[in-house]
């Protein structure tokens, strides 16, 4: 089971992964908008938000999100850390459940290229 530090690390490089995109995968990451991810194995809730190309983690807290954000993800924290890896494909992962995305109906169109 990956640790609370190794879901930060994985948080931490998709950040820069998103940073260092081009096309159309940076315009969908260009977003301005609130974010959680619940590690639903860990009982821990990052928030904060995707800005500029890049994921600012803001708190971690106990529990599932406190507050709706824009977007919001929930998954193990090995199915996070898999997928920041390349060792799990996000669409495979949500289609079988193992990811859960929720989002209005634009920032899900947008986000599709991150797919």
């Amino acid at each position: 089971m990956a640790t609370i530090d190794e879901c930060r690390a994985a948080l931490h490089q998709l950040s820069g992964n998103l940073a260092r995109a081009d096309g159309n995968v940076r315009g969908a990451a260009a977003l301005d908008r609130s974010l959680s991810c619940h590690i639903t194995d860990l009982d821990q809730t990052f928030t904060g938000r995707l800005e500029g190309g890049r994921i600012r983690v803001d708190a971690v807290s106990p529990g599932p999100p406190a507050a709706k954000a824009d977007i919001r993800l929930a998954m193990t924290g090995d199915d996070l850390v898999a997928m920041v890896a390349g060792e799990l494909k996000f669409a495979k992962a949500w289609a079988s459940g193992r990811v859960r995305l929720e989002a209005g109906f634009r920032d899900l169109l947008r986000l599709k290229s991150l797919l």
